[in-house]
């Protein structure tokens, strides 16, 4: 379905955009996070009157991105040899040309570099997405990395991601932008997911009728979430916790790591109550939940998208208070427990973590109600698809004037 974009200046006046070209650049259209953003941006470009073309070496989402009024342009994307980026940064700067572009909006490492180069060519304002996962420790790393903070102006995801930037970059630090990773609320919003998708989840996880469930968002790749899950389910079945199921969504990729959750859900008596699924339809397992535990260091990416997808359910949060986490998740000392909209521990604290899952369990309807409301508005007005693009064409719109 095609996203429908309510932009400021639709109403009587033309959009600042109008007429521009946007060149946005992705390794890939597939399925992943960084692909549906810039979708998500093309189809809000296209409705404020603008060209909104995406480089990359295309996937399975091109052709969602056509329906959604973009243009697929392609382009060698995923290359990281040196001598490669070089050609690429010419070939860009011809394709910048051919196709005026107003703006160029990369969105990952390697190819900013290539951008970089090429809009420097050309004389084209670049936007750059600055997040801050993986930015890495080394002085190699974050030399690499400190690309991202060099964009004519800056995009960080948090307020966190943006100190960083301006630590990477000083000079950048003016044109620093915080726009939020966003969400599409139409899509998770407890109202769109029929019941029968809920109860299809329970039964695929073995749930039966009477019992809770604590939701993991786990990647294969880091294996202390999943450590620290299981050392909390331990506390809290040794402590007499009964009528809970601890479900690990995982990515797919299965190998060493998974392996070695598995051995340690084994070794720890856990077989039954805790065990690891294919990451499902993610709207239901949400409803379906209880509670859902982020907890890689920083909410770093996909925790992050877990985080506000599942506020936008309505299902009560739990990660490690680190990074960008009290951003996404309000809780105090941040706010009153009024304004409460999930829950931040101390980073690898199992027993931090064990509390707060009980704490959730033991809510009673009203007080899980109240906070189930002020997770979706929360997620509404500050992390809605609809709210992101806009702010991210506002940017669009102040480098284009400036640049004018």
């Amino acid at each position: 379905m095609t996203q429908a974009f309510r932009l400021p200046f639709q109403q009587g006046a033309a959009h600042p955009l109008a007429g521009a070209a946007v060149l946005q650049l992705v390794p890939d259209l597939e399925a992943n996070f960084t692909a549906q953003a810039a979708i998500d941006i093309a189809t809000a470009l296209d409705a404020a009157g603008a060209r909104a073309l995406i480089a990359c070496e295309g996937g399975r989402m091109t052709g969602e991105l056509q329906a959604k009024g973009g243009i697929f342009v392609p382009f060698p994307s995923r290359s990281k040899n040196p001598f490669a980026m070089a050609l690429n940064a010419r070939r860009l700067a011809r394709l910048i040309a051919t196709e005026r572009a107003d703006i160029v909006h990369v969105h990952s490492r390697a190819l900013a570099w290539v951008a970089y180069g090429a809009t420097r060519m050309t004389q084209t304002p670049l936007v750059t997405s600055f997040q801050s996962g993986g930015l890495g420790a080394n002085p190699i790393t974050l030399r690499y990395n400190s690309i991202l903070a060099r964009g004519d102006a800056v995009l960080a995801d948090s307020y966190f991601s943006a100190e960083l930037a301006r630590k990477l970059h000083a000079p950048s630090a003016a044109k620093i932008r915080v726009v939020p990773q966003g969400v599409d609320c139409r899509i998770f919003a407890p109202d769109t997911v029929a019941p029968a998708r809920v109860q299809d989840m329970r039964r695929r996880w073995k749930v039966a009728p009477h019992e809770q469930i604590v939701l993991l968002m786990a990647q294969t790749s880091h294996v202390s979430a999943p450590k620290l899950l299981i050392e909390a389910a331990r506390l809290l079945t040794r402590s007499g916790l009964t009528g809970v199921k601890f479900i690990l969504a995982y990515d797919g990729k299965a190998g060493a790591i998974a392996r070695a959750i598995d051995k340690a859900i084994a070794r720890e008596g856990l077989q039954g109550i805790m065990y690891r699924v294919l990451s499902p339809d993610m709207p239901a397992a949400y409803l379906a939940a209880s509670v859902v535990v982020v907890l890689p260091d920083g909410l770093q990416q996909p925790a992050c998208d877990a985080a506000i997808q599942a506020q936008a359910m309505g299902t009560p949060v739990i990660a490690a208070n680190t990074g960008a986490a009290p951003e996404i998740i309000l809780a105090p000392p941040k706010v009153g427990e009024s304004a409460r909209t999930g829950f931040l521990i101390k980073p690898g604290d199992s027993a931090a973590l064990a509390m707060a899952i009980a704490h959730v369990l033991s809510l009673g309807a009203s007080a899980a109600g109240k906070l189930s409301s002020r997770a979706r508005r929360h997620a509404e007005m500050h992390f809605s698809t609809e709210h992101i693009c806009a702010e991210t064409l506002e940017a669009y719109a102040a480098l284009r004037c400036g640049s004018e």
